[in-house]
């Protein structure tokens, strides 16, 4: 909390030795100072010392409550309940919340306000604070007319009562308030289901009555009946069925009304004899008349405008939250000028109301979180941004939270963004985030959040101190506030996203604060961003891998596989085949059970979608270069899945799979694994048919290994002899499907005319043209072993002149000297002697002419490499 006029009041507190001294401020000067702050931290604040525990207790200190933002119980009531004696208004959310406040022993209690209440909670309240002049309680389905009852026989001096949400409100009921509740002038029965009209007819003393988005009201019969009450003089009749006949009624024959809400009423405003009623000087207001000069022209008490500026902000906020789709003109010609001129009023409750319509008005589809550009602008152009943040800098919280929301949902504008935070939103944001109140927390880091998603903000959230407040707020806020969680962990994913502030995170003990989140919190949303988070983190540096290892984040990942939801599954997997591209991390990540996990997902994911098919299927690859791995993989049963993914029609799936059956067949184990599971004809489609030539190439590398091995013996069947003789002619009839498909392959890279030239000339021109068609861009970043480089070569030897092409070409896409690892490749296989042999194919009379043309195109990479080396040295 900020003190405004702070320099003024340090001056005050200064002493001689230029020390500040709070403690010798004057009680009176604390008593403000303490009235500026919210209960949480003012009850803080008297902990600190005797002089402040003093003050801190202050009887006028605490004439009222708002609890809505903290989670408030028993517990705590007890603890308050000794400054509570003086205790006038309170505002609650919750039924726990509503259990907790009989035990403030706030016996001089006035106004209440709050939802999730029951019957015996209400009537245990009314009954031990006889003193109620304002009751305000709703949307309540558990509240029922015996209630109303019981606040009638124990409120004789209620003033006040607005209940929403009810489902039956009973004659026997609204004529308990006619005969105890003598002083009741203000009455709302709000979107209830069912409300005796008749009976409210009986209420003489109702001065303003609303029934807005009440059902089942019978208007021909109790407009005849309210026209009657003496004392009326407002009443709200919005987001109902009434028609025209019956406004007509209420505004000619009742002479006490002053003024008629009807907004929202579908069956009055598709009257179009709704302009020719007669309003005999009356108001009578619609989303057919013009509203926004009504606080201005309109001359009235002021006794009315407090209930009519109530009225307006509770219709608007309640017609913002249903989304009609027939409103948007409304809402752009005068509908957001209404909620910034609403915002302006001195009634705290309006303006908390007209913020929060404010902040759901924007959206254009508010299930899909899109906002309205039109509304956005409209909010923009006339001046509403710095005026909700003035609003957000205000001591009430209600208020305080309200605008805080409503400036985030902005900012998920880019052109609003910009606004909010050329105007200082973002300082702004970072230092509510801090709050102790959830829902102040949850908006702020909300407005982080959106604003992160630009990069031209994120520099400013950074140096303003963002990414260590939103690392602290993950770490001190408990799992069950999932929103204010969710919000931290998105901003911190999307700073996480540029490798600058990437680093900064992890620096901030960013990775640690998301594992443990991740661990503790099991709430979907807060996975799915914590997840995202450690996936951008690993992404990047190589500082942020080993931090990540270290602070558990690995264990955090590999937990998360096995997720209920599949949105946090398919994240978790993303993040570890961003991890699994290392050795290092491929190491831990199967030290930490990884393969294991990964291996149940993709069982599991065989009807999932191919986003996580995708995922899995590319943690699996980046597992699988390592040999132990690729053994495990196979082991625990995830060649199957693999070969399922492979046969996907969505070229990202199945050019991952290709590149994890690509690695796996290099290891006699899984050969076998991969023909019995009908790996074979799934390979050869992606080799001949595949949109990708980078699938098609893999499943061409895949093949290859199975037909070749590393020697006869290790792809010898074991078993019994008959079992045995059934997989050699099993092996045997895969090796030739799978070499017809690498010999179609192969063609397709083959220019008869332009290879037979070659072969006969000995210039460099005839071999460039022959090598317009041999490279696949695509496989440039593609990297081999050692041992897989050793394996070509092998098949340079073969008996097969399609290996022999096939090898020839591999090796020449894995020397392009536009690949990423062409040099380390050129160095394997220059240490390996590829050099003579690959001399002796090029140059054998024998050999088809694809086998002598690649083999030469591969001979002048590894020289361009050589000289390239040479000249760097």
């Amino acid at each position: 909390m900020v003190f405004k006029n702070h320099s003024v009041w340090q001056k005050v507190a200064m002493k001689d030795d230029g020390f500040v001294d709070w403690t010798s401020l004057p009680d009176d000067a604390m008593i403000q100072l303490f009235s500026l702050l919210n209960y949480h931290d003012r009850a803080n604040l008297s902990a600190t010392c005797k002089a402040w525990r003093i003050v801190g207790a202050s009887k006028c200190l605490w004439t009222s409550l708002d609890l809505r933002g903290y989670k408030f119980n028993i517990t705590m009531a007890v603890s308050l309940s000794p400054r509570c004696v003086n205790l006038q208004q309170v505002r609650f959310r919750g039924a726990e919340s509503a259990d907790a406040i009989n035990h403030l022993n706030a016996m001089n209690l006035r106004d209440i306000s709050g939802d999730s209440i029951t019957d015996d909670t209400l009537t245990m309240l009314v009954s031990r604070h006889k003193d109620l002049r304002c009751i305000q309680v709703g949307p309540d389905d558990k509240v029922t007319s015996g209630s109303i009852k019981a606040i009638a026989f124990y409120c004789p001096k209620l003033k006040q009562l607005r209940l929403s949400g009810i489902k039956d409100v009973l004659a026997d009921s609204i004529n308990a308030l006619a005969n105890y509740c003598p002083n009741l002038v203000d009455i709302g029965f709000i979107d209830c289901l069912n409300v005796d009209g008749v009976a409210l007819g009986h209420v003489l003393s109702v001065r303003f009555l609303s029934v807005a988005g009440t059902s089942n009201m019978k208007w021909d019969v109790v407009s005849h009946v309210w026209c009657k009450l003496p004392e009326l003089i407002g009443l709200d009749v919005s987001r109902t069925d009434i028609s025209s006949t019956a406004v007509s009624m209420l505004l000619s024959s009742s002479r006490s009304l002053k003024v008629l809400c009807a907004l929202n009423c579908p069956v009055l405003e598709q009257d179009i004899t709704v302009n020719t009623v007669k309003t005999e000087g009356k108001l009578l207001l619609g989303l057919f008349s013009d509203i926004r000069n009504v606080f201005s022209d309109w001359g009235c008490s002021n006794e009315i405008m407090t209930w009519l500026k109530w009225i307006l902000s509770h219709t608007l906020l309640c017609i913002a939250k249903s989304s009609p789709q027939n409103l948007d003109y409304f809402w752009l010609k005068q509908g957001v000028a209404l909620f910034l001129s609403l915002l302006q009023c001195s009634q705290e409750d309006v303006q908390e109301m007209a913020a929060s319509g404010l902040a759901t008005c924007i959206f254009a589809n508010e299930g899909n979180a899109i906002i309205d550009p039109g509304k956005a602008e409209a909010v923009v152009k006339n001046g509403g941004v710095p005026l909700l943040l003035d609003l957000a800098k205000s001591w009430q919280e209600g208020i305080q939270s309200a605008a805080t929301k409503a400036i985030s949902n902005l900012s998920a504008d880019p052109n609003a963004a910009k606004t909010v935070s050329d105007e200082g939103g973002i300082g702004i944001f970072i230092e509510l985030a801090r709050s102790k109140n959830r829902q102040v927390s949850e908006a702020a880091t909300g407005g982080l959040w959106n604003l992160s998603v630009g990069e031209e903000h994120k520099a400013a959230i950074t140096e303003a101190g963002g990414i260590r407040t939103l690392v602290d707020i993950i770490s001190e806020w408990s799992s069950d506030a999932d929103g204010v969680l969710e919000c931290s962990a998105g901003a911190l994913a999307n700073l996480a996203a540029n490798k600058k502030y990437s680093t900064e995170i992890a620096i901030a003990g960013g990775v640690q604060s998301l594992a443990t989140l991740i661990n503790n919190c099991k709430f979907r949303g807060v996975q799915e961003q914590a997840t995202r988070g450690l996936v951008n983190l690993a992404a990047h540096s190589v500082r942020n891998g080993p931090n990540a290892r270290e602070a558990g984040a690995l264990e955090a990942l590999i937990q998360l596989t096995c997720s209920p939801y599949e949105g946090v599954r398919q994240v978790a997997a993303g993040a570890l085949w961003h991890l699994s591209l290392t050795n290092v991390n491929r190491e831990a990540i199967a030290a930490a059970g990884g393969v294991e996990a990964l291996v149940t997902l993709a069982q599991s994911s065989l009807n999932a979608s191919q986003c996580l098919q995708g995922m899995v299927a590319g943690a699996l690859w980046g597992l699988s270069m390592s040999k132990a791995n690729s053994i495990a993989i196979g082991r625990e049963g995830g060649i199957p899945p693999l070969i399922v993914f492979a046969h996907s029609d969505s070229h990202d799936v199945h050019e991952v799979a290709a590149g994890a059956l690509w690695n796996l067949a290099f290891d006699h184990s899984n050969v076998f694994q991969i023909v019995e599971e009908g790996g074979i004809p799934v390979l050869a489609r992606l080799c001949s048919s595949s949109e990708s030539r980078k699938a098609s190439f893999m499943a061409a590398l895949a093949l290859a290994y199975i037909c070749c091995g590393s020697g006869t013996n290790e792809l010898a069947p074991t078993g019994t002899s008959s079992e045995n003789t059934s997989k050699s002619v099993s092996l045997d009839e895969a090796r030739t499907t799978a070499l017809k498909h690498i010999e179609a392959f192969i063609l397709t890279f083959s220019d008869p005319q332009a290879f037979a030239a070659a072969v006969v000339s000995s210039s460099r021109a005839a071999l460039d043209q022959a090598i317009e068609r041999a490279y696949i861009l695509e496989t440039r970043l593609l990297r081999c072993s050692e041992a897989e480089i050793g394996r070509f070569i092998a098949m340079l030897r073969s008996s097969s002149s399609i290996l022999k092409a096939f090898a020839a070409f591999s090796l020449l896409q894995f020397t392009d000297p536009q690949g990423r690892n062409a040099v380390y490749h050129a160095s394997l296989m220059l240490d390996a002697g590829a050099v003579k042999v690959l001399r002796a194919t090029a140059a054998s009379a024998n050999e088809p002419v694809e086998v002598k043309i690649f083999a030469k195109i591969v001979l002048r990479n590894l020289e361009y490499h050589q000289q390239e080396t040479l000249y760097l040295v």
